[in-house]
């Protein structure tokens, strides 16, 4: 037992975020003996814009910084050390000061299909309604399926579990990763193909930041940090990147290595499910980062000037 710990940790307080964060106590613990004691590595949680504001969707209130504001804030005054994230809800540039340079093992990609009612998307009847907060499902779906209902469907796992019980919807869709971390992949009536849905850049990958400057936290990070993964996330993030993508804006990207073969798909879909704009991209993996920004370039020129200012809420 330690009088002070050695690290704090910053995380969101859902039952999801809380999982995570106690994944990275353990795993700092296995490769780091002096953080193995009761008490070396203590967990802050903090809560966020994203997590206070339920009722109203996150492309009117912010965007994806909305779920990483306070904790980035709570590191920069030196309250936390690290900062436990779903990589997914990451904005693209990093605060002044603060890095990533760690992200955990990838878990799966795709996104689950959960009914009480339908076994898949393509079970659902004719005006059925699905609830998601993601505007990227909400459009794939669309494009599938225009004869569905889509409405916006807030809260964490558990909360959007309940409420499907309670009938509020007929269907909703979560990360496969989400439900696996929590034990509750059982809830899942089906995975999706990525090839029927393109997941959102990142899902499924835990990023943890720290201070540029703290050598003693990049030390500890650096035994965690898992190469294939952050090569996949660099390039989808470079793809979101050179798009401008937000909350805002549905944008889907998955990169997968085989050897030293990085395979990248990405689309862009308008709001509505009636454009959408995809590309693929196959190169070294030692190209991540400039392999999804050429593939944005492309869809760029393709979906031509305006594209997404005509989509954005």
């Amino acid at each position: 037992m330690t009088d002070k710990p050695i690290l704090t940790i910053g995380t969101r307080g859902s039952p999801l975020a809380l999982a995570q964060t106690h994944e990275t106590k353990h795993r700092l613990a296995a490769a780091w003996p002096e953080l193995a004691p009761d008490g070396a590595v203590a967990i802050a949680v903090i809560n966020t814009t994203g997590d206070m504001v339920q009722n109203r969707p996150l492309a009117e209130i912010g965007g994806k910084g909305l779920f990483t504001k306070e904790l980035d804030e709570s590191m920069l005054e030196g309250r936390i050390q690290l900062a436990v994230h779903s990589m997914k809800d990451v904005p693209t540039v990093l605060p002044d000061g603060i890095v990533l340079p760690c992200v955990l093992p990838r878990e799966d990609v795709r996104d689950a299909f959960i009914s009480l009612t339908a076994k898949s998307l393509a079970d659902l009847p004719a005006g059925a309604v699905i609830g998601s907060s993601s505007l990227r499902r909400g459009a794939q779906i669309l494009h599938r399926r225009p004869d569905l209902k889509v409405v916006n469907f807030r809260g964490n796992v558990q909360t959007r579990l309940r409420k499907l019980e309670e009938k509020v919807v007929d269907a909703t869709l979560l990360a496969m990763a989400g439900l696996n971390r929590l034990g509750l992949a059982h809830h899942a009536s089906g995975a999706i193909s990525p090839d029927d849905m393109l997941p959102a850049v990142a899902q499924g990958a835990i990023g943890i930041t720290c201070l540029a400057d703290d050598q003693d936290s990049l030390r500890f990070l650096s035994a965690l940090n898992h190469p294939p993964t952050m090569t996949r996330i660099t390039a989808e993030r470079a793809f979101l990147t050179r798009l401008d993508g937000s909350c805002r804006t549905p944008i889907a990207a998955l990169a997968e290595l085989e050897g030293e073969t990085l395979r990248f798909r990405g689309l862009i879909v308008s709001l509505d499910g009636k454009i959408v704009h995809a590309t693929e991209r196959s190169g070294p993996a030692a190209d991540a980062a400039a392999m999804g920004t050429d593939a944005a370039e492309e869809l760029i020129g393709r979906a031509g000037p305006g594209f997404f200012d005509a989509i954005k809420v």
